[in-house]
């Protein structure tokens, strides 16, 4: 009885130790059975790694934990200063209007007699309104005394606005002011004592850093969710004509919009305002305001209700490797002039047509969005110092900012141009020379010198860089044309394989287009 006990003892730690080799890689090729299966090396090998990230499980979830703490510290600290904004939009109230030949049937009006005709005709007038609409979006207090900010969109055209706080407490919104240019508006509530959230720098976000949002998705208030800063700086995404967008992962759906996006100090870097979805729902690509922006728009709106915009009465446009190598420009980061307003504030600095923008007070300039938000951003009578690439060189230019819409560039529409003594080029469109007629016709002014474009090819390479009938080519290669022979002569003079540059003019502001022969 012993022997067999032994004799059991000993298959079993022969067992114990061949699965022992074989985990350490000891004994290749062979299996080991362990509880009635089979295991390869592999299995075994991943057994022991197992065993090892559990045995060292403890130690390594503290750092999970430790985020996983953060994010409930900054939702427990914003939950005060995050509410859900509800709207009433109701349609003015319309007079009824009378159909045309609205009348009863002649058997009717034989039956009934005329006086049910004019009672038809009463109930015709009778007042008619639309149906209300109502609509939900986010704020954030950003004072004690209630001022609200939150995204224009949320409160436009409401008759009235709903604030509810995280306690469940109600109160009536009124709507500060509002600023399309950016989809920011402000809005106050008649309470004391509210919990103001802080406004961060989100010039010091990096994309990669850990941010949440919160808000009222599909009317769940107070939802967090997390994610990190995807990009910044988005600009040409169509959603507002000042465009400096933080890119986002974390949750966004309709009803968030503005709601704050928060940095893991639990402070506001962003006002959440848009997605890109193809469904209408979240698809890991949300939008914020910079709180840079938000806060400058906010604090105008506030004291002054209404924003104001520096303004520097330029035509602005981003560079490509064409355009920049015909000003023997060695680089696509900058922002090219294109025209300039007569008696703006860059004509009085001597800005001109051509110059390259590469920075403003020492910060690098790389596209035209980015210059429009700075000189916006700029208060008016500033002076700002701009580094400009010009002729060859680098230099500075001093300018003192305006304000946006105390100028304003008129623009000249017309119709039709008959064609007349035409030029046709490779490139896909036929020119005419300005006559008085066609003058007249497009509302050009006496100053402006060039050819008209009468004709764009569909498909060519001018329509693809969206040149337009009726435009006015000033400019070839930096030589001005006055007739259609000058700009054919001028056309000739280029290298169509090398590219060449044209001035276009479209509603009274020039452009530079760079054509090239493929």
């Amino acid at each position: 009885m012993s022997r067999t006990k032994n004799s059991r003892k000993g298959k079993l730690a022969w067992k114990v130790a061949l699965g022992l080799c074989l985990a350490s890689g000891a004994v290749g090729g062979l299996a080991v059975k362990f509880s009635d299966q089979l295991l390869p090396p592999s299995y075994a090998l991943e057994l022991r790694e197992a065993q090892e990230a559990r045995a060292n499980l403890a130690k390594d979830v503290v750092h999970a934990q430790g985020l996983s703490e953060a994010f409930i510290s900054v939702s427990k600290a914003m939950r005060p200063s995050v509410v859900q904004i509800s709207s009433v939009t109701r349609a003015e109230t319309v007079q009824g209007k009378q159909l045309p030949n609205a009348q009863i049937p002649e058997e009717f009006r034989r039956f009934f007699g005329d006086e049910f005709q004019k009672h038809f005709e009463n109930q015709l007038q009778l007042p008619q309104q639309s149906p209300a609409q109502h609509g939900q979006g986010t704020g954030v207090i950003v004072s004690e005394d209630g001022y609200i900010i939150t995204n224009n969109h949320v409160v436009r055209g409401a008759s009235e606005l709903t604030v509810r706080l995280f306690d469940g407490r109600e109160f009536t919104g009124e709507i500060v002011g509002q600023d399309a240019k950016t989809d920011v508006a402000v809005v106050k509530i008649n309470a004391k004592n509210l919990m103001a959230a802080p406004i961060g720098d989100s010039d010091a976000l990096q994309v990669g850093e850990w941010v949440l949002a919160m808000g009222s998705p599909f009317g769940l208030e107070q939802t967090v969710t997390s994610g990190i800063i995807s990009a910044k700086g988005r600009g040409n995404v169509g959603i507002t004509d000042y465009e400096d967008f933080i890119q986002t992962d974390a949750a966004i759906n309709p009803g968030n919009s503005g709601g704050p996006l928060i940095n893991m100090q639990g402070q506001v870097v962003g006002i959440n305002t848009a997605i890109a979805s193809r469904s209408g729902g979240y698809m890991g690509v949300g939008f914020a305001i910079p709180s840079k922006m938000v806060k400058l728009v906010a604090d105008s709106l506030i004291k002054e209700g209404k924003v104001t915009r520096g303004w520097l009465g330029a035509a602005i446009q981003d560079l490509n490797e064409g355009l920049a190598g015909s000003f023997n420009y060695k680089s696509t980061e900058g922002v090219l002039i294109g025209d300039v307003v007569p008696d703006s504030p860059a004509a009085k600095a001597g800005l001109k047509s051509g110059d390259i923008v590469t920075q403003i007070d020492g910060k690098p300039m790389s596209n035209s969005q980015q210059l429009r938000n700075t000189i916006a951003a700029t208060a008016p009578k500033t002076s700002v110092k701009l580094t400009l690439f010009r002729d060859g060189k680098t230099m500075p230019l001093d300018v003192v900012v305006g304000e946006l819409d105390a100028g304003t560039v008129k623009l000249a529409k017309g119709e039709a141009v008959e064609p007349e003594a035409e030029a046709a080029t490779k490139f896909g469109m036929t020119v005419q020379t300005i006559t008085p007629q066609i003058r007249q016709q497009l509302g050009l002014s006496e100053e402006t010198q060039g050819v008209v474009v009468t004709e764009v090819e569909s498909g060519s390479a001018a329509e693809t860089l969206g040149i337009r009938v009726q435009d006015v080519i000033t400019t070839v290669g930096g030589k001005a044309v006055t007739s259609a022979e000058e700009y054919r002569d001028a056309m000739k003079s280029q290298s169509l394989e090398k590219g060449v540059r044209l001035q276009v003019a479209r509603d009274g502001v020039s452009r530079f287009v760079f054509l090239q022969s493929k």
